[in-house]
């Protein structure tokens, strides 16, 4: 990591960046959605990521297929689809077709 940038400031600044991008696109186009997220809190709306979440070390393969099948699986488990390929937001779909309608996935190596 550069110099001056701090992981728990990185992660901090996506997680914050990421959340404002995902509340803008369901605003936009489906806000009924959006509102499973909504929160009773003094400084927000919504909460679209954990609170107090910490990323992790992805120092094996192994540990990275088990991490990223979890994440995969998350939408499945909420009852938002029934596969993980079929969430919108998902790059499970990635995974299994190869094409990446995002336009910046690629598979990782370890």
């Amino acid at each position: 990591m550069k110099t001056g940038h701090k992981p728990e400031n990185v992660q901090r600044d996506f997680l914050r960046y990421t959340g404002q991008q995902i509340k803008f696109l369901l605003q936009k186009n489906d806000p009924a959605f959006l509102e499973r997220f909504r929160v009773d809190a003094k400084d927000r709306q919504y909460q679209l990521w954990e609170r107090n979440s910490w990323s992790k070390a992805l120092w094996t393969p192994t540990v990275y297929q088990q991490k990223l099948q979890y994440i995969h699986n998350n939408p499945v488990k909420k009852g938002y689809c029934k596969n993980p390929e079929d969430y919108y937001f998902s790059s499970a779909r990635f995974y299994t077709s190869g094409i990446d309608e995002f336009g910046f996935l690629e598979k990782g190596q370890i």
